[in-house]
């Protein structure tokens, strides 16, 4: 690569004169004569020369233009024309590629349309078509991909006129693999059909739903379904405050009451637990639903057990339910027999849905950096980009 080519990073170029105005002005043309790109033969006349600007990078606070004296070829042995072709500039396009990905890079880490349209001399339209154009790319790259072994499903909300959309996420490598708008079988049927290797998952992870139930049973027949250990949790307190509601109505409004029934009783100090059980001295059947309420969650936060232990574990386990059939907390019982299985399975394995989780919130700050979003396309491909494509996305 000549001297020239390497300030620019354009191979075979020779710089004529350089202007500094209000930006960077650069005349440069071909070192070499190519050979011909239709016969590979070397003899060629130039037949014409036309002057093509493209703007290339930005150096310091000012964008660099390139002014290139194209030659266009005529073979003397093919007798076939040709222009000059630069390394990393498209026919036809006003910008090079280098260009085009630095403005890309910074819309996608936060920078506005508007500041780079500033910056770099473009309009919003433009920005946003790159930006697309480079999205188009990974999607292209990604169009095929296989189903994860250990998938994550969960839902988040949207818009309110679209509503909500399905998460499909990678638990193994930690990547959204998909985002799809709506949460029922049907507006998620054309999608899950087209899946590739959707009989190798192996594991879905998922809450309690009864709709994702069916679609993991119908779409990942071989995959064991494993309940999300947070809603499991969370539905146990939910049932456990709304008893507490019926039987007393003014300490539920109490904040450091709540505080203290929702914190797992190992979490507490001596001086909270004894407060705590001296409220729940004065109503004997909430202060037994509360022990049942804590047994439970032991049993919930179980994981990595081995298929022995988890046996030894079951009996103990079906017997605090069936005393929760015969309480208060029936339809908590209830609720949790429907589930057994997938909460049984939640014992054997670590993974949760805490990562989709944590994706849901960066989801959420995407879509208030856009101020929102209409387009659901758009809003899936940035989701893909910031969540799934990241190390495709580093090495393009």
């Amino acid at each position: 690569m000549s001297h020239a080519g390497r300030i620019i990073g354009i191979p075979g170029l020779e710089i004529e004169r350089v202007v500094r105005r209000n930006g960077i002005e650069v005349w440069a043309k071909p070192v070499h004569r190519p050979p011909c790109k239709h016969c590979q033969g070397d003899g060629l006349r130039i037949k014409a020369t036309h002057v093509r600007t493209v703007k290339h990078t930005r150096q310091g606070n000012q964008v660099m233009t390139l002014h290139l004296r194209v030659p266009k070829y005529h073979c003397q042995e093919c007798k076939r024309y040709f222009r000059h072709s630069f390394t990393g500039i498209r026919p036809r396009y006003r910008a090079t590629e280098a260009y085009r990905l630095e403005v890309f890079e910074a819309h996608d880490g936060g920078v506005t349309q508007r500041k780079l349209s500033r910056t770099h001399l473009i309009s919003a339209a433009t920005v946003e078509r790159w930006y697309q154009h480079h999205i188009a790319q990974k999607r292209s790259e990604m169009a095929n991909r296989p189903c994860p072994r250990v998938l994550g499903i969960d839902e988040h909300f949207f818009t309110r006129k679209k509503g909500y959309a399905t998460t499909f996420v990678d638990l193994k490598n930690h990547k959204v693999f998909d985002v799809k708008l709506g949460r029922s079988e049907p507006s998620l049927r054309r999608y899950l059909r087209g899946l590739g290797e959707r009989d190798k998952v192996q594991v879905v992870v998922m809450d309690l739903s009864e709709t994702y139930r069916s679609i993991a049973r119908r779409y990942f027949p071989n995959a064991i379904i494993v309940a999300d250990r947070f809603h499991v949790v969370r539905l146990i307190n939910q049932h456990f405050l709304k008893v507490w509601q019926q039987h007393d109505p003014e300490g539920r409004k109490n904040r450091g009451l709540i505080s203290l029934m929702r914190r797992h009783q190992w979490n507490l100090s001596d001086e909270q637990h004894a407060n705590l059980m001296n409220y729940l001295a004065e109503y004997p059947t909430l202060q037994a639903l509360y022990v049942a309420k804590q047994k439970l969650i032991r049993f919930t936060l179980l994981k990595t057990l081995t298929a022995r232990r988890a046996k030894t574990k079951l009996p103990r386990y079906l017997e605090l339910l069936e005393q929760l059939h015969d309480s208060p907390l029936r339809t908590l019982a209830r609720t949790l027999t429907s589930w057994m299985t997938p909460i049984i399975a939640m014992w054997r394995f670590r993974k949760s849905n805490g990562i989709t989780e944590g994706f849901h919130n960066k989801m959420e700050m995407i879509s208030r950096r856009a101020y929102g979003f209409r387009n659901f396309e758009n809003y899936r491909l940035r989701v893909l980009v910031h969540c799934g494509w990241d190390g495709i996305i580093n090495r393009v």
